[in-house]
């Protein structure tokens, strides 16, 4: 009898201690999101005090910003590997000139990680501009170019309007090396339902067409891609952001991205094993 009140005992103890490790578990899953958000909302509004209570108690960071760039649909795009989303997860149902509302799937899960790809040589996904055009500058509603981009101002896709948006100088395309000098930095970028295209010498890029919306998210790790042909660039794994809380953060500019010979040259689709330290000036 002692012996079968043992074995009840050791039993009951047993599922205590699984109740609460399943618990806690599913806390840290909370809080894991919980702390992406109040990373972001320290960057907008100061960090918390000494002993962690609250947000905005400290003077806002005067160096938070977000990495301005853009992506067209070899990276995001219904049907797209290794995500597969469907119409409505990245707003094809809804895409136009000048769209900018959050794609549902990054509106959705703000917190996850997931991974993209970035195309190929000559093909590449991810652009960023090294400077803004002053005909964005002069464009409105806002003294900043990039910003009048972010906000779809005239000419650069409110009321379908593109005039500012074809031959847009040092619209600089992203292989390994620039994607993997991004590791550890926050983006926000406008998605096009189209691929962007560019000329070589001197580097001029066309970014008129339908918009499929905006994005935010961190970029956690940048790696070779094996399991496609010998041009593929790496894949990216990223960290969804909420979008209002990024927007608010400053914009930068990538002003030290790698400038490509040509379309081919040079391949560069291997992340370097020591990684350039980024070089990043506020979007003016």
């Amino acid at each position: 009898m002692k012996n079968l009140e043992s074995f009840y005992r050791l039993v009951f103890a047993l599922l205590l201690v699984f109740s609460l490790s399943t618990a806690c578990s599913n806390d840290d899953d909370v809080d894991e999101v919980d702390d992406v958000t109040d990373d972001l909302t320290d960057d907008i509004n100061g960090s918390d005090d000494g002993n962690g209570n609250g947000d905005g108690n400290g003077e806002p960071d005067p160096d938070a910003a977000a990495v301005f760039v853009l992506i067209d649909e070899e990276s995001i795009d219904n049907g797209n590997e290794p995500n597969d989303f469907s119409e409505t997860d990245v707003n094809d149902d809804i895409s136009e000139i000048g769209q900018r509302e959050v794609l549902a799937y990054f509106n959705e899960n703000t917190g996850e990680e997931i991974t993209l790809y970035t195309g190929q040589t000559g093909d590449e996904a991810w652009f960023v501009l090294k400077e803004i055009p002053s005909s964005w500058d002069e464009a409105g509603p806002n003294e900043s170019g990039a910003r009048n981009f972010m906000e779809a101002g005239p000419g650069l896709g409110q009321d379908e309007s593109e005039d500012l948006l074809d031959e847009v100088p040092d619209v600089t395309p992203l292989r390994a090396t620039g994607l993997s000098m991004l590791t550890g930095q926050t983006i926000i970028a406008v998605v096009y339902d189209s691929d962007i295209s560019i000329n070589y010498d001197p580097l001029v890029g066309n970014l008129q067409g339908e918009n499929l919306g905006v994005v935010a998210f961190e970029v956690l790790n940048v790696t070779e891609r094996t399991d496609g042909s010998d041009s593929d660039l790496p894949s990216v794994n990223i960290r969804i952001l909420e979008y209002a809380a990024v927007e608010a953060l400053g914009l930068n500019l990538f002003s030290n991205a790698p400038t490509p010979e040509s379309s081919s040259e040079p391949e560069d689709t291997t992340p370097p094993e020591t990684i350039p330290d980024i070089e990043l000036s506020p979007a003016e």
